[in-house]
């Protein structure tokens, strides 16, 4: 689909090194948008950059940590220097790390809640006054929030991880009483089975055995799917905002 208006607007992506952070990098810069691409792998971001911008589009490659907050204001203090003020953010940034509570694995809690929950808060301490100057310019200005499935669902041995989820999905609902009158939108997205990364983080055999079948049965999602209704919610006119967006497999029940 062609989603004109995105032309000409800035946005911040985190994630972006992989999955559907990188996916909704190529997508909205190849509608117009100059990208700024947030994770910690500087070669993924220097070789994603050099792609958009072959196709010709604007991408700046700013290696950040958004579980540490010097980090996560260094590379905002990059992007203004180079961009100016933004007014798009694309929260992609996540970790999947299931096991049994009763495995007390602390280090993994710990990791999902530093990435999933305060790694998005930092981002968006650092960006929501630019979305509120560009509302307030008449200008559209969106906050996107890669949640997921998990927010509401529960699956054995995701607890933690969908408990992120969770927050992050109750943080938008939150975000937009404070954010909403104020004309910028929030957009929480729960995507279900989706062919990223985070598959391959899961040092459980028993559990990234059991995702690898679901996959073989369900047919997931690509990053691109999910890129896709990002461009299409962002492109919406700015007084339409598709608050909250379920988005499976066909054959995921």
């Amino acid at each position: 689909m062609s989603y004109t208006t995105l032309a000409g607007r800035t946005a911040v992506i985190t994630g972006a090194a992989s999955g559907m952070g990188e996916a909704t990098a190529r997508t909205l810069a190849s509608h117009g948008v100059r990208v700024a691409l947030l994770a910690r792998r500087a070669d993924r971001l220097t070789a994603l950059a050099n792609r958009i911008e072959a196709d010709g589009g604007q991408a700046l490659a700013v290696p950040a940590d958004v579980t540490d907050a010097a980090s996560v204001d260094a590379a905002a203090e990059r992007i203004h220097t180079a961009y100016g003020a933004v007014d798009l953010v694309v929260n992609a940034a996540g970790v999947m790390l299931p096991n049994p509570v009763t495995d007390g694995r602390a280090d993994e809690w710990q990791r999902m809640l530093d990435t999933n929950v305060a790694g998005a808060l930092r981002v968006i301490r650092a960006f929501t006054p630019d979305l509120i100057a560009a509302a307030a310019a008449g200008r559209t200005a969106d906050l996107v929030n890669l949640s997921s499935i998990g927010a509401h669902i529960a699956f054995p041995h995701y607890a933690v991880y969908g408990a992120t989820k969770a927050a992050l999905t109750y943080l938008s609902q939150s975000l937009r009483t404070e954010l909403g009158p104020r004309d910028v939108r929030v957009t929480n997205i729960e995507p279900g089975l989706t062919d990223t990364e985070l598959g391959g983080h899961i040092d459980n055999a028993e559990l990234a055995t059991q995702l690898d079948g679901m996959f073989d049965a369900l047919i997931g999602l690509s990053p691109d799917d999910v890129a896709d209704l990002i461009a299409y919610t962002t492109s919406r006119a700015r007084h339409v905002n598709l608050r909250q967006a379920v988005v499976l497999p066909t054959r995921q029940a």
